[in-house]
């Protein structure tokens, strides 16, 4: 396939200004066009393909493919490939076809590298303890693994041999930049692997890393990043003198603005902007977007933090050990504070300071408020909110994975096993509350947060609101799956195929699924069932394909609690009171969000509207700049969900009320 050069390809380039330390190391495919190269300087081995495509740059102007004003060493140039203006040199590295570098200061591979597989990120913990091995195919669920179940010594010592053999395979001194990249601008590329497609503009500094893009999901990589000991998967932007310093970055995210983070994993659609990050995992949708915004020593996932949310970890005297956990859809507010170590809840906002060390983990959907230095707690009343809907709604669609080969197994349901878990063990906490305390006493106390009477009256009314949403629409979606003629053929088909799915569910990164089944992945791990990291993600996969089955498992056994009886032995009217009861449950909560998004619309909302007119002027400003309450899409999606589950439950009515017994 390659060739010597000629005696006259060598005068022409000779004559092009170009020099090699010895021209017998030179190689060329057949075709090659000796006028595409001029003031090059070639050392060791060196492959060059045929340069015949053209370019097109801003601005429709039209530069050829070749190699121009550039000192190689040791490197194999693909077809149609541009180096144009290399400042220092290409050393050691594999360009694929099509690929167009110019005006960059180096590209080095020094050494034998892995391109940041297998570096060690102390996520969580500065002082260490829980530090997690990257490489390419890391999911938020095997890095939830790794970090938090550290009392498996014998199975995390099996999954690092897995990374070290897969970081070993990676390890080459040959450095590769992929088909059809594009790298203009830049400083020092070092030690850095990079995928097909990939666009590299004004990058400072890429060192020990790999950039996996592909056709279907390149990666952009702007100007003045600098990019140290890291992972970037496919589809993701970097952009606006991000500093990225042993981190892993998952599918799809999006950094920009200045954004600082070190010793961090950043799984599937996370964002970053102004701000830093030390320490975190970011579980997918993290979102950040604040200047004064700090996330350290934390976990958390589906967040969106707000403008100078801050967590402190440095109430120590051994190091900064303290950590934390905001639970999946946790929110904070402007200027909030957490002093780690501490445990919100899922779906919880956060609003003030709090230095208690509160766990609401097993109280969800709920408010977390600053009053006078005391944490308050208001359980389940974001349930109602029209922007948790809004957030559930927003997520599926703000999907930014191009890529077909989505590595993260995300479930973005408001309402599963897990959370309805933490409602029903919520309400048993609630309610002992009462017990011990007494019906009429004015404030609870419970894991460093204070209780307002009212509040927890209120927060089991919501979460029997929840459980009963959730069981209902489990109940129907099963029904409306079977076929059946009689009762005893319903009751049949509301049995459960399997057992997965009972006892205690886990959010393991966004893969929701029964403790259970991840246990049996860690136990196949440990006895040597399974021996490839491929192999786990497989695993991984079948829990979130399976996650329908398993959740009727789970619901089906709460169902029985609930009626009192098993499956078998349910009644009609049982199974129809239940059902009314869903759809007066969903309606109403249905209308205390609608109630909810009116004060979006209300005259407070108004301030500021129609800055130099009377009352009528600020509201038609109002409406020209955010609209009327009843055209909004969420306010209309309310009402048509309203009007689908009221005739929804009364088709599903109609069909059990015309069942005979047999």
């Amino acid at each position: 396939m390659y060739r010597k050069l000629s005696v006259l390809e060598i005068a022409q380039l000779t004559a092009q200004g170009c020099t090699a330390d010895s021209w017998d190391n030179v190689e060329v495919k057949e075709g090659f066009i000796p006028k595409s190269v001029h003031y090059a300087h070639f050392t060791g081995k060196i492959k060059l393909g045929v340069f015949a495509a053209q370019y097109e740059l801003p601005g429709e102007m039209i530069v050829p493919s070749g190699i121009s004003h550039a000192v190689i060493h040791n490197c194999e140039i693909g077809d149609d490939v541009r180096l144009f203006h290399i400042h220092n040199y290409i050393a050691n590295y594999r360009i694929g076809r099509g690929t167009c570098i110019e005006n960059i200061n180096a590209i080095v591979m020094d050494g034998k590298g892995s391109f940041g597989n297998g570096v060690r990120v102390a996520v969580m913990n500065e002082g260490g303890g829980r530090e997690v091995p990257i490489y390419d195919h890391l999911s938020a669920h095997l890095a939830y693994i790794l970090t938090l179940y550290r009392h498996r010594p014998k199975m995390l010592e099996k999954v690092y041999a897995m990374i070290d053999r897969y970081t070993e395979e990676q390890t080459t001194d040959m450095g590769y930049i992929g088909e059809d990249v594009r790298i203009l601008n830049c400083g020092s590329i070092k030690n850095t692997r990079i995928g097909d497609c990939a666009h590299i503009s004004g990058a400072s500094v890429l060192k020990n890393g790999s950039i996996n893009s592909n056709r279907f999901a390149p990666v952009k990589i702007g100007s003045g990043v600098k990019c140290n000991d890291f992972i970037i998967s496919s589809g993701v932007e970097v952009t606006d003198s991000t500093l990225l310093s042993n981190c892993f970055v998952g599918q799809g995210c999006i950094f920009g603005k200045h954004y600082s983070a070190l010793d961090s994993l950043f799984f599937s659609n996370c964002q970053g902007m102004h701000g830093e990050a030390t320490a975190i995992f970011a579980g997918p949708y993290t979102v950040t977007h604040h200047k004064s915004t700090l996330l350290i020593a934390g976990m958390f996932s589906f967040l969106n933090a707000g403008s100078g949310s801050n967590q402190s970890n440095h109430m120590y005297k051994l190091g900064p050990i303290h950590q934390g956990v905001a639970e999946r859809g946790a929110k904070t507010t402007s200027d909030s504070y957490i002093l780690w170590p501490a445990k919100i809840g899922a779906f919880t906002l956060v609003m003030g300071r709090h230095t208690k060390h509160s766990d609401t983990s097993e109280l969800p959907f709920s408010y977390l408020i600053e009053n006078a230095t005391e944490s308050y707690l208001v359980p389940g009343v974001n349930i109602r909110s029209v922007g948790t809907i809004r957030d559930a709604q927003k997520w599926p669609k703000r999907d930014n994975r191009k890529d077909p080969q989505k590595i993260d197994q995300i479930n973005f349901n408001l309402l599963s096993p897990y959370t309805i878990q933490k409602m029903w063990h919520g309400r048993e906490i609630l309610k002992e509350l009462q017990d011990i305390s007494g019906l009429t006493t004015e404030e609870y106390c419970f894991h460093n947060c204070r209780i307002r009477n009212s509040s927890l009256r209120n927060g089991l009314k919501h979460y029997h609101t929840g459980i009963i949403k959730f069981l209902g629409n489990s109940l129907i979606s099963r029904i409306q799956k079977s076929t059946f003629t009689t009762m005893d053929e319903l009751r049949q088909a509301l049995q459960p195929a399997i057992e997965t799915g009972l006892g205690e569910w886990v959010d393991c990164g966004s893969l929701i699924t029964p403790k259970s089944e991840i246990t049996r992945l860690l136990d196949d791990i440990e006895q040597g069932n399974i021996t490839d990291l491929k192999a786990i993600q497989t695993r991984f996969e079948q829990m979130h394909q399976n996650y329908y089955t398993y959740e009727w498992t789970w619901s089906a056994q709460h169902l029985e609690q609930y009626w009192g009886v098993k499956i078998a032995e349910v009644s009609k009217e049982q199974l129809i009171d239940t059902i009314k009861e869903w759809k007066e449950a969903v309606v109403n909560l249905d209308w205390e969000i609608y109630d909810d998004a009116k004060k979006e619309f209300n005259l407070n909302a108004q301030t500021g509207f129609g800055i130099d007119g009377d009352q009528e002027q600020r509201l038609k400003d109002f409406e020209n700049v955010r609209g009327t309450f009843e055209n909004n899409s969420t306010v209309k999606e309310i009402l048509s969900h309203i009007e689908r589950k009221s005739r929804l439950a009364e088709e599903v009515l109609a069909t059990i009320n015309n069942l005979g017994e047999k």
